[in-house]
């Protein structure tokens, strides 16, 4: 048996477990890469398959994470190998859920990057450092000297390492805290601030007067939701559809099971699990499709908005946005709320990518969380650092196409497999359904089971078809990054190498921690006991020391 110390600490109310849940969810992808995948896939004609995959993966998805990660609770397991050894009790089960370890440390090292770029525009904003910098051209390269070391035209050396160290030590910082004293704080104070900066942007964006091209931010909204029914019938629409599902709601990633695991079977996921994926949907829609694309179509026309959309999502992001800033009253301050509504977005995400793997020292090697938290952070800052020297060689984006896109829908086809067929469609509904405040349609039960599934096979084997396969084999010097420059291939085995190597790392440790606490796969764990008091300050969650 484990030699766990039982301390507990809470999640403190619904709304903050809640808000911690949603934070986890919004991200970058909702005000950066929303708006670029909807401009780029024809706006409109878009938001139809974006819908149905809501409904078909999305919503789905979160119920079955929520319900296997209150499942893993009861055994006192707050990491996904944990969790799908309770469920199917099979040798390969643990090695499977090894899978939720590597993502969310993989995405965990590469994202903290991102997110400092943010960290860094909202200083460059307020000060109006890149004041002056009027055109596509000018402000490409002021991003480009930021982003590429060595490159000093405009950025010294050492600027991005500096705002590194920010992000990424506030983000471990937050973690060590705890999930009362750190998660649900940063959720309570982070995400109003969010929803607070995104109203306010609308608003002035939607007061814009016509741009240059005499175009009004009406014709951007007109552009997102009037749908080209030529494009539905367009495959890559839909899969880009699904693939923002997946980013938008952090499914597939391991981290919404972990926070779900602090739950009792007392408490209701079906009601907080449909309000998670909700008030995702309500800031990327509503706020996350009000802001960059509307305010880029004023400024550019809708064929410039596109064009920008179609290079890239940080383009809209980084590069249109700061040239609409500098044409409106106040832009210095509209600027630095942007960038900040998208660095407490990045925050409240990053922290929870780390939570799975500290739950996993803590409960099979008996860690304290301080010490673990901050070796994640040292492990993160490591690859990170790899990251951004070889930015320029498409090391960051090999990691984000493998774990942070193929490597989700790897994960949620995994996972929907084991809670649906393994442990049963009537178990997992009877599961979801313990504590609930709601009953769920029955036509869910049916989705869940026959529809989610086959919808991830699909996706699964377009991208293995399409992209993942030409990608793996460098196929006309095409990688997941994009074009290769002879010469620079090297950089690209490095990135799968190391890959690879955190795989087999996790397979080890998730061995060892078997061996240590004498695990049986076939008679699995003891399911721990629960407080029989119910009184007004009953944990919502536990934390497992």
């Amino acid at each position: 048996m484990s030699t766990q110390d039982q301390s507990h600490e809470v999640w403190g109310s619904r709304i903050g477990l809640i808000l911690a849940m949603a934070g986890n969810a919004v991200g970058l992808g909702n005000f950066l890469r929303f708006p670029g995948q909807a401009a780029a896939n024809g706006g409109g004609s878009f938001m139809i398959p974006y819908f149905i995959s809501f409904i078909l993966l999305g919503i789905p998805l979160m119920w079955i994470e929520w319900g296997i990660g209150r499942n893993g609770g009861r055994y006192r397991k707050g990491h996904i190998p944990g969790m799908f050894a309770a469920i199917w009790k099979h040798p390969l089960a643990k090695y499977l859920g090894v899978i939720g370890l590597v993502i969310p440390l993989v995405v965990l090292s590469y994202y903290t990057i991102l997110m400092s770029w943010t960290l860094a525009f909202t200083w460059f904003s307020l000060t109006g450092d890149y004041w002056g910098r009027t055109t596509q051209e000018a402000m490409s390269e002021y991003l480009r000297s930021y982003q590429v070391i060595g490159d000093a035209a405009v950025h010294d050396y050492w600027v991005p390492f500096g705002f590194y160290f920010l992000a990424l030590g506030s983000t471990i910082w937050v973690l060590s805290k705890g999930i009362s004293g750190g998660i649900e704080k940063l959720a309570k104070i982070g995400m109003p601030i969010l929803f607070l900066f995104a109203i306010i942007l609308v608003v002035r964006v939607f007061t814009l007067g016509p741009g240059v091209n005499g175009v009004s931010p009406v014709e951007g909204y007109q552009f997102i939701y009037n749908p080209d029914l030529s494009r539905i019938g367009d495959a890559k629409v839909w899969l880009a559809a699904a693939g923002q599902i997946f980013f938008t709601l952090s499914v597939g990633m391991g981290t919404l099971q972990t926070y779900a695991s602090y739950l009792s079977k007392k408490d209701d996921i079906a009601l907080s699990g449909i309000a998670t994926a909700s008030t995702n949907e309500a800031v990327e829609v509503v706020l996350g499709g009000s802001i960059a694309i509307p305010a880029a179509v004023a400024f550019f026309g809708v064929a410039g908005a596109m064009q920008v959309a179609q290079s890239g999502s940080f383009n809209v992001g980084f590069v249109s946005m700061p040239i609409v800033f500098q044409g409106m009253p106040f832009g210095q301050m509209f600027g630095a709320m942007w960038f900040a509504l998208l660095f407490f977005a990045g925050i409240t995400s990053s922290v929870a990518m780390a939570t799975p793997i500290v739950a996993f020292f803590r409960e099979e090697f008996g860690m304290r969380r301080e010490p673990v938290a901050w070796t994640v952070g040292a492990v993160a800052f490591a690859f990170g650092i790899l990251s951004i020297f070889w930015f320029q060689y498409g090391f960051i984006w090999e990691w984000d196409y493998w774990a942070g896109t193929f490597g989700l829908a790897v994960m949620a086809f995994l996972e929907v497999v084991i809670f649906m067929w393994v442990f049963k469609p009537e178990n997992a509904w009877r599961s979801i359904h313990q504590g609930a405040d709601i009953r769920i349609p029955g036509v869910f039960k049916f989705i869940m089971t026959y529809i989610t599934p086959v919808f991830l096979a699909i996706i699964l084997g377009w991208w293995a078809v399409t992209e993942a396969l030409p990608f793996l084999r460098l196929e006309g010097g095409v990688g997941a990054g994009g074009p290769i420059a002879p010469g620079t291939e090297i950089y690209v085995h490095i990135s799968r190498l190391l890959l690879v190597a955190i795989m087999v790392f996790f397979v080890v440790m998730v061995r060892l921690a078997w061996k240590r606490n004498r695990y049986d796969d076939r008679l699995g764990f003891v399911e721990v006991e629960e407080p029989l008091e119910d009184t007004p300050g009953r944990a919502l969650a536990t934390e497992r020391s």
